[in-house]
């Protein structure tokens, strides 16, 4: 088995919490008690182009929520959205451990719109950690299509076999694993690092 030495990880569900996913957009519309079914149309609509930098966050809740006059304001919604991002400290631990240990070169691959992700990015320290950010925001392109993998492989030019990606959700992984890479669906971030150390991985 070749060596790994490239790892991408996902970001929302794997080191974080999801920044803006279904649960979080419960959350938030129940705060504000904005009606689900009349949002989630709208939502539905507008996210590819949203995760894909293509409309800033202003755009998508001018086009989501003030298209029409609402009892709080732009910034409260905003506040909200944003405050709900949470670590999940022992996979930033790890995550950690593994850049710190200078063997690996350390990818974020995710979907996420740009507002968000650069506030995740700050907030949480991950430039500390990853020197490579592919999110859909950056590269307009989105999990699970196969050509932000393609593009992964290009940039960092390392042959599938050395790579490895980590997400939580299986659908995600079905392209990596095509294109030969060596996926983890994520669990726990106990079950992440027994799953890397089989593979060779470690700090």
């Amino acid at each position: 088995m070749a060596q790994i030495s490239t790892l991408f990880w996902d970001v929302g569900g794997v080191l974080l919490s999801n920044a803006w996913d279904h649960s979080e957009r419960m959350r938030t519309l129940n705060h504000f008690l904005l009606s689900e079914a009349e949002f989630h149309d709208r939502h539905q609509t507008l996210v590819p182009a949203f995760e894909e930098g293509k409309i800033s966050l202003d755009e998508y809740l001018d086009r989501t929520v003030f298209y029409r006059d609402r009892p709080f304001t732009r910034q409260a919604f905003r506040d909200d959205m944003f405050s709900q991002s949470q670590p999940d400290t022992q996979a930033l631990a790890l995550a950690r451990e593994l850049a710190d240990s200078g063997k690996y070169r350390m990818a974020t691959l995710n979907n996420e719109s740009k507002e968000l992700n650069l506030f995740r990015i700050e907030k949480f320290g991950l430039r500390q950690i990853f020197s490579l950010f592919l999110s859909s925001c950056f590269v307009g392109l989105r999990k699970p299509e196969e050509g932000i993998f393609r593009l992964a492989l290009e940039l960092t030019q390392k042959p599938a076999e050395q790579c490895c990606f980590i997400d939580d959700r299986p659908l995600n992984l079905e392209s990596p694993r095509r294109l030969g890479m060596h996926v983890i669906q994520m669990q726990s971030a106990r079950q992440l690092r027994e799953q890397l150390q089989e593979l060779g991985v470690g700090g």
